[in-house]
């Protein structure tokens, strides 16, 4: 009897491992390809790293003789006489310019490439979207030269009276009040003809970034009543944030490095003031076009410093794009 009670008695489960329920390790051997490839990506991204350090350290050795003789000063002061005795100049002014201008571009080119991208991928008619496509990207094969001469010769006359109609219209807004009437030749028109420059690369990288955005939450809005901008606004919009900020980070690069078609455009002035209508501006790299080849050795190491806080901004304004990327990248927070 004693033997059927035990017989029935519940029997204790098995004792669990305490490493089971961790999980596996799958480790998957990589083929000749695999590695080949894997060192071939790893390396192409080492150099760049290392040219971008080289280029630094370079302008850096050149610029450390002007940086030496004008200390903080270089940051601050709005002169440029590098070839008198004793040498005064800075980049307060020309830096200044550098960022009307490339803001004056991105205000413009921004909204309508968002336009431009969400008409591509969502509006356009299936058989013109790849003709307007390729002509977009074709934009952004035209040399800086041919918009710098076209800006010069045909659209700063149509741009004038706009300037004319704003310094009149919007006056009590500094950056509308013209001392003079002189318009040509201004912040203003060139950042009209940068942002033309900008147009087409912003506008790719948003088309290309819209045109992955989920088709099952399109469609399920859709499906739901939403109308088609609806459907933009909640999948689409917020799908590619990232994409926007990325074009624009992009698009705002171009526009601080913009040589030629600055050169050609602008007056060169050495002051810093909210006249952006008004004729007169400058930027960083269109001073270093004008100037390197009529510079001596002090005038050329200034021009190298003026070089390395273009690159310094622009290394800054990348990395705070890159960590506003990662935090709103594309298909974070989306909902239907």
């Amino acid at each position: 009897m004693n033997d059927d009670v035990s017989l029935l008695e519940p029997v204790p489960p098995p004792a669990v491992e305490p490493d089971d329920d961790k999980p596996r390790v799958v480790v998957s051997a990589r083929t000749r390809t695999d590695r080949v490839y894997r060192g071939a990506a790893s390396g192409a991204g080492l150099m760049t790293l290392v040219i971008l350090v080289l280029i630094g350290t370079f302008l850096l050795i050149r610029a450390w003789p002007a940086l030496m003789s004008q200390g903080f000063g270089f940051l601050t002061e709005t002169q440029w006489h590098p070839e008198q005795n004793p040498p005064v100049f800075g980049i307060a002014a020309i830096l200044y310019w550098t960022c009307v201008i490339a803001f004056i571009a991105m205000l413009i080119a921004v909204p309508v490439s968002i336009l431009a991208a969400l008409s591509l991928t969502e509006y356009a008619p299936l058989r013109l979207r790849r003709p307007l496509t390729s002509l977009v990207d074709l934009l952004a094969a035209i040399p800086s030269l041919i918009y710098g001469l076209w800006g010069l010769f045909y659209l700063q006359d149509k741009l004038v009276p706009l300037a004319k109609w704003l310094s009149t219209t919007f006056s009590w807004i500094p950056i509308f009040h013209v001392s003079s009437p002189q318009y040509t030749q201004s912040a203003f028109i060139a950042g009209v003809v940068v942002s033309l420059m900008v147009l087409p690369v912003t506008t790719s990288v948003m088309r290309e970034v819209f045109s992955q955005a989920p088709p099952g939450e399109k469609e399920a809005a859709l499906a739901l009543g939403s109308t088609r901008w609806g459907m933009i606004r909640t999948v689409v919009l917020p799908f590619g944030r990232g994409g926007i900020i990325g074009g624009s980070m992009l698009g705002l690069g171009r526009a601080l490095g913009e040589t030629i078609a600055v050169a050609l455009i602008i007056s060169p002035i050495f002051s810093i003031n909210f006249d952006w209508l008004h004729t007169g501006a400058n930027s960083v790299a269109a001073l270093i076009a004008l100037r390197f080849g009529e510079a001596n050795s002090a005038a050329l190491a200034a021009l190298m410093a003026a070089g390395l806080a273009l690159f310094v901004v622009t290394l800054i304004v990348n990395m705070i794009a890159s960590r506003i990327v990662a935090r709103s990248r594309s298909g974070a927070g989306v909902e239907l």
